[in-house]
């Protein structure tokens, strides 16, 4: 069991911070150069061999390393040098709940693709992100400077308002799923269920004809459409990533609070940025998009479908890989979103940005529990 743990946990070190995120540097060039009708990254070679720019995230690497680490004078050295620290690993930790795949039987052992299933799969994540709150925060303060510290003090209020909707948008979909794990939930969505299967407590189905046997996968974002949209703007903020930005505004506050570093240690700031975007894209997948599931084609079929022609085994490892690679194609999805957004919509003004937390999404958050549990309590889910 500890080497099956050791495995999937390097299988998400390397897709998450040694592929996904380094990539993600070159797609942000590249997107903006596009939608920009520029060429973007394409400079940095090995061999005269360019790969489209696909280099420029080594040389990045390779510069920061023998970049000069300074620290201002008058900072808080420890501080200074442990904030990063602290911004970085909570991004890194997220995926241990979020599952990549589903179960599977091999003979009497299950293997379960995710690193740690917990019953309390969300509020880890919930936990951990507040932790990183504190790196953006110390790193301000103990810069000594009035720019940074600007920054960590719009970041503190942006990340502290936006967690309290964030939580709020995803009550809706415990009370859907009854549960708070990942995995659980997961499994849930791999089913379908009836469009319109409520008008059966209207006695209307016949009315409708075959429209009443029309099936949908039974998706979170189905289920629970508006708390999709509030929680995926609540995290783009959570991450402070354009349009909600204002703590890195380089027209204001010429960078925020990672103004004073360099190195290594900036680096750790830029790559838990990119690690982030994957963490909300592998969130929105699992919770909203299915996670691992095929639409209309659950496990059981996939398996049973291949099953007696190359044996349980064969067809299970199939399944697996169909599985694993559906997940990631969908947070590949995600992910363009939030690129797509970062170069569509300009950065909101402060105050903007507080309203639309405090008098838009959270009334909206609060509304979107009531009216489920309404709904619940009518149709007769969960009860």
């Amino acid at each position: 069991m500890e080497l099956e743990t050791i495995l999937k946990t390097a299988f998400i070190l390397a897709v998450v911070v040694l592929t996904f995120a380094p990539i993600i540097t070159w797609v942000e060039r590249k997107q903006s150069a596009v939608m920009q009708d520029r060429i973007g990254a394409n400079r940095a070679d090995l061999g005269g061999i360019t790969l489209l720019g696909l280099l420029h995230p080594l040389a990045d690497v390779v510069k920061l390393i023998f970049k000069e680490d300074v620290v201002p004078r008058g900072a808080n050295r420890f501080m200074h040098l442990l904030a990063p620290v602290i911004a970085a690993v909570p991004a890194i930790i997220a995926y241990a709940v979020i599952p990549f795949g589903g179960s599977y039987a091999y003979g009497d052992r299950i293997v379960n693709l995710v690193v740690a299933d917990v019953d309390w799969g969300v509020l880890y994540i919930f936990a951990i992100g507040s932790i990183a709150a504190y790196g953006t925060v110390i790193s301000g303060w103990a810069s000594n400077n009035n720019w940074s510290l600007l920054g960590s003090l719009r970041a503190s209020a942006q990340v502290i308002s936006y967690e309290v909707t964030m939580g709020l948008s995803l009550v809706g979909i415990f009370m859907v799923f009854q549960s708070l794990s990942m995995f659980e939930m997961g499994l849930a969505q791999d089913t379908t269920i009836r469009l319109f299967g409520f008008l059966e407590h209207f006695g209307w189905v016949d009315d409708i004809g075959f429209l009443g046997f029309l099936q949908i996968p039974n998706w979170g974002i189905f289920l629970q459409p508006l708390g999709f949209l509030m929680f995926f703007t609540c995290a783009i903020a959570e991450n402070k990533r354009a349009p909600f930005d204002c703590p890195e505004g380089e027209s204001e506050i010429i960078a925020g609070y990672h103004l004073e570093y360099s190195g290594m240690r900036f680096g750790l700031f830029y790559m838990s940025e990119f690690i982030e975007i994957v963490v909300i894209a592998g969130l929105i997948t699992a919770l909203f998009l299915g996670g691992w599931s095929i639409p209309y084609l659950p496990q059981a079929t996939l398996i049973g479908g291949i099953a007696p022609v190359f044996g349980d085994y064969f067809a299970t490892s199939i399944c697996m890989i169909l599985h694993v690679v559906s997940f990631f194609a969908k947070v590949i999805v995600v992910i363009y979103l939030q690129m797509a957004m970062r170069w569509s919509l300009p950065r909101f003004r402060y105050d903007q940005i507080m309203d639309l937390c405090w008098k838009i999404l959270l009334p909206l958050s609060v509304a979107n529990v009531i009216v489920t549990g309404g709904l619940m309590l009518v149709f007769g889910v969960g009860v």
